[in-house]
């Protein structure tokens, strides 16, 4: 990905002062896992930088059109993504000997360059990973591939669904139950 570099200015000086801070990233696709994801418009973002006293607190949304492929059947997936930005960038390390309070496990934050910029590329990334689905389908009720013969079912029923059902309830431990006769 690019990199998004903020220039701290004087708009950012004193503690409470706050900078919108909008733009758009070319990119043009992704990789979360075993998935490779495209971004035929890339990226935007809409943030807020705020001077928090001791760093810059980087919120904000960041949108974009995924393009992937619909684990159930195989055929291109698209979807609209929306992740929250949210990172924070100190002025100076902390000190081994400053406490970061009773969470220091949970305090994830990044430096402000030596040159008054905050790489927020990996803040933007993050947000995106984020949103993305782990299970991406082309639509919601996609009924996936046949296990038998490879047919797409959402485009024909191949027959197989009673066999593959028959197969199910005969291998089930229950399976003797179904003759099971109630008398009233």
């Amino acid at each position: 990905m690019q990199n998004v570099i903020a220039v701290l200015d004087d708009r950012l000086a004193n503690a409470g002062d706050t900078l919108g801070f909008a733009g758009h990233v070319d990119e043009e696709g992704y990789e979360l896992g075993e998935h490779e994801f495209a971004l035929p418009e890339g990226l935007d973002y809409d943030l807020m930088l705020t001077n928090a006293g001791e760093g810059i607190l980087a919120t904000g949304i960041v949108r974009g059109r995924v393009l992937g492929t619909c684990d159930r059947c195989l055929d291109p997936a698209e979807f609209d993504l929306a992740g929250e930005v949210d990172e924070y960038f100190l002025f100076k390390a902390p000190s081994e000997t400053q406490s970061l309070g009773d969470d220091e496990d949970d305090v994830d934050f990044s430096l402000v360059g030596d040159d008054h910029t905050i790489d927020l590329t990996e803040a933007i990334m993050s947000a995106v990973l984020m949103e993305t689905p782990y299970v991406v389908l082309c639509r919601e009720d996609c009924k996936g591939l046949c296990p038998v013969c490879g047919e797409n079912l959402n485009e024909h029923d191949c027959g197989h669904a009673a066999q593959i059902e028959e197969e199910r309830l005969s291998s089930s431990p229950f399976a003797a139950l179904r003759n099971l006769k109630f008398d009233d």
